[in-house]
């Protein structure tokens, strides 16, 4: 399958050193060193995920851009990944073309959205995939690597480049990377895709436009309601305020198991979330959150950060010790772009 032809620019270069330099000066890198992509490596890529060269991972509309294997392949090269990566990266690229994660926006925004990947089933322990200590620093080569290939793909096929379709004012590290898995092992909780339609069984990721992760801090609780207290009053004044399409919370070690202590579900998370995390429209007015002068009822008139309970998305991850959890608001405004989820196909 992996024998028909590659149809991509080939380049003569004299040896690995000046193979990067060139992908330094075509503008191929993220700013960071890359495997030159030769084409037993891009092949090797393909071979992994049993594809061809031409076959269409996702579409842009926005962009009128086919994204076919071989250019997955070899911006998963480039990024440094394993072959045995790239399945993972195909349904990362798969879930960003859906048209409900919406392209476009998070993709050329000014508020510099970077792509959240959770990796949910078999395939995050196959290929060491973290979802514990230091979740969203470095160490992990998967997490690292698949990441990076998508950001790749987006910058080298899409055209999503800073300064030109990249309009991010600040942008944040997650545009690197921004790989994390569900701890699966120790959640007392059903994994994110077995809520968003998938057997426990199956492999999946979800990718989410997202700002950077908001660390919370809370030693003193021993009951649910209590961490939760101090999460809902730290995003209830995040500055993300006034309709985000969706937030993911990150429940790490400690406070999971006080959540889960006290028998709260995923879904008991999310409701007691969404309630407290309402602003009055007074308050947003008298901030300069929302335009016009304070009126009768204000003080009373509540809105909320998303639309339902169901768009706070709830994952169990990060070290075990540490009174330390996260949140991380979505990118835009309300229904402007959805999280999707994707099957890792093998």
């Amino acid at each position: 399958m992996t024998t028909l032809p590659l149809t991509s620019r080939r380049y003569s270069v004299g040896d690995p050193v000046e193979a990067m330099e060139l992908c330094f000066e075509k503008g191929w890198t993220d700013g960071l060193p890359v495997v030159p992509p030769t084409e037993e490596r891009v092949r090797a890529m393909l071979a992994a995920a049993r594809l061809r060269p031409a076959d269409q991972v996702a579409y842009i509309a926005h962009r009128a851009v086919s994204i076919t294997a071989e250019k997955v392949a070899i911006n998963a090269v480039l990024a440094g990944c394993k072959p045995e990566y790239l399945p993972v990266v195909l349904a990362a690229i798969e879930g960003i073309g859906d048209p409900a994660w919406s392209y476009h926006g998070p993709g050329t925004s000014t508020a510099g959205a970077a792509v959240l990947i959770v990796v949910n089933g078999p395939i995050a322990r196959e290929l060491d995939i973290n979802s514990g200590d230091n979740l969203f620093g470095p160490g992990w080569r998967a997490n690292a690597t698949i990441g990076r290939a998508v950001r790749l793909v987006m910058r080298n096929v899409c055209g999503s480049r800073p300064g030109t379709l990249d309009r991010g004012t600040l942008g944040h590290p997650g545009k690197l990377s921004y790989v994390i898995a569900e701890n699966e092992a120790e959640s007392p909780w059903p994994p994110l895709h077995a809520e968003r339609g998938f057997r426990p069984d199956q492999s999946a990721v979800t990718v989410m436009a997202a700002a950077a992760p908001h660390q919370f801090y809370n030693q003193l609780s021993s009951t649910a309601e209590g961490v939760l207290t101090t999460l809902a009053d730290d995003m209830r004044i995040s500055g993300n305020v006034m309709g985000q399409p969706q937030y993911l919370l990150v429940i790490a070690g400690e406070h999971m198991r006080t959540i889960a202590k006290d028998g709260w579900t995923k879904a008991d998370i999310r409701r007691f979330v969404f309630e407290r995390t309402q602003n009055s429209h007074a308050y947003l007015k008298r901030t300069q959150r929302m335009a016009g002068e304070v009126k009768p009822g204000d003080e009373t008139l509540m809105r909320p950060l998303v639309a339902t309970p169901d768009d706070i998305l709830v994952v169990a991850a990060g070290g075990r010790a540490g009174a330390f959890s996260a949140y991380i608001p979505g990118w835009g405004s309300t229904r402007s772009s959805q999280a999707v989820t994707k099957e890792v196909k093998r």
